[in-house]
């Protein structure tokens, strides 16, 4: 007999805890700084759940921006910026 854990145990996951799809959800993404307009890479957490919200500070002129990550079914991330209000 196996000792581990019993089925009803298992933490399984949801539909909710990682995008469905291939596997393979997005993990970088290039965007526009909303102040400058200097293209920043991002590093993406499709851990973090389907919906994301985190301040940035932009890699060129340092200031603020507000990133909104959403994750589809297929694993694809769309990524929106915007100010942050100072």
């Amino acid at each position: 007999m196996n000792s581990s854990a019993e089925p009803s145990d298992a933490d399984p996951l949801d539909d909710e805890d990682l995008p469905l799809g291939d596997g393979t959800a997005e993990s970088e993404v290039l965007v526009v700084c909303p102040h400058c307009g200097e293209a920043n890479e991002l590093g993406l957490d499709p851990g973090g759940g389907p919906l994301q919200e985190y301040v940035e500070d932009c890699q060129v002129c340092c200031r603020p921006w507000r990133v909104t990550v959403r994750y589809a079914e297929d694993g694809t991330a769309e990524v929106f910026t915007e100010p942050l209000d100072e």
